[in-house]
């Protein structure tokens, strides 16, 4: 033996790596892939095992649609500033084609489905404590009325209410017995869906009916036409921070207690072990209550939009999710994720010593 690595044939190489010989023979002819032999009485073409890493990331990059001239500066860069600026250029590319092409199908899904209706089925008691739920949090700005309105979602099996007043989202969630047709996107005036929910509150089930031209909610008292509006509603789903590890519990009821008693602008609470305190940002009128959590920051709230979120959730806990002290916090039922709360923290004056 003297020690030469045994050649592949192309078929087996080309099983090696997951490409097609006529690929390899391609690969050849432009420059980018060379066997490491070929037999000049038959031209088949040989491949050394050492080159089956080269061939795979070749195969990888040319499966993500990068031209095979961009390729072999990748292939030749061994991690080169060349190499990684083509391959941030081809992913900025890659996702401005996605983004592309996934508007351009949903505008011809929302064409074929102009003229078909959506049926959903809810149970009409859930339904109305979703609106009670989410309606606090509805804007009241006469320059932005799309914030006077609850947008309902339907898609991918779910309903969700969604409203914001720009310093706090509440987003509610329910499971409908049936949904038939295809997504759709209402803009439900806040005041009518009020009226509808309580109406909604007298009957077993509620079926929502939507099309192109107007909802309607059915049950047993009837039909009842909703009150829709026009505009862009704000992108709610990137308004929601990642979930964190930094998670307290609390007694819900007790918490809100604490801050609805504070007639201030803005009250701290600071996240200790195994307790949280609540005080005028000056750190005086401390109350301190029990709960489950681990030593954190000091975080300022507007009791006017933290009370009322407090509030609106169910269950004797409640969870509040803390990314940083600047950024949004989630404000949970501890025993119903299905409604979120988003409230903005304020500004904290430095702590009395």
């Amino acid at each position: 033996m003297d020690g030469t690595p045994e050649l592949l044939s192309i078929s087996a190489f080309a099983r090696r790596v997951g490409l097609a010989p006529s690929a390899l023979r391609f690969y050849d002819d432009c420059r980018v892939l060379l066997p490491a032999h070929v037999d000049r009485s038959t031209g088949y073409r040989y491949y050394r095992p050492d080159q089956v890493p080269g061939a795979q990331l070749l195969r990888d990059l040319r499966a993500t649609g990068l031209p095979l001239a961009e390729v072999t500066v990748v292939l030749d860069g061994d991690g080169s500033q060349a190499a990684r600026a083509v391959l941030e250029r081809h992913r900025t590319a890659v996702r401005e084609r996605t983004l592309a092409a996934d508007a351009s199908i949903a505008a011809v899904l929302r064409s074929l489905s102009e003229g078909a209706s959506t049926v959903v089925r809810l149970d009409g008691a859930e339904l109305a404590a979703a609106v009670r739920q989410v309606v606090p949090a509805v804007g009241h700005d006469a320059e932005h009325p799309v914030l006077g309105c609850v947008l309902v979602e339907i898609d991918d099996g779910e309903v969700s209410l969604v409203a914001t007043d720009r310093y706090r989202l509440s987003v509610r969630t329910l499971r409908p017995a049936s949904v038939e047709g295809p997504p759709r996107a209402l803009l439900v005036e806040a005041a009518d869906l009020i009226e509808a929910g309580a109406w909604a509150a007298r009957s077993a089930e509620v079926v929502v009916t939507a099309d192109a031209a107007g909802a309607k909610l059915g049950g047993a008292a009837g039909e009842r036409e909703l009150a829709l509006s026009e505009g862009e509603f704000p992108a709610y789903r990137q308004i929601l921070p990642a979930p964190t590890d930094r998670r307290v519990i609390v007694d819900r009821t007790a918490l809100l207690a604490v801050v609805a008693s504070f007639d201030a602008p803005a009250v701290a609470i600071r996240f200790g072990a195994d307790e949280i305190v609540v005080s005028l940002p000056d750190g005086s009128q401390r109350r301190e209550l029990p709960a489950v959590c681990d030593a954190g920051p000091r975080i300022g709230f507007d009791p006017a939009v933290l009370a009322p979120a407090l509030e609106s959730g169910v269950g004797p806990d409640v969870l509040l999710e803390i990314a940083d002290v600047t950024g949004p916090v989630l404000v949970r039922s501890a025993d119903q994720g299905s409604f979120t709360t988003l409230v903005m923290p304020v500004s904290l004056a430095p702590a009395a010593a």
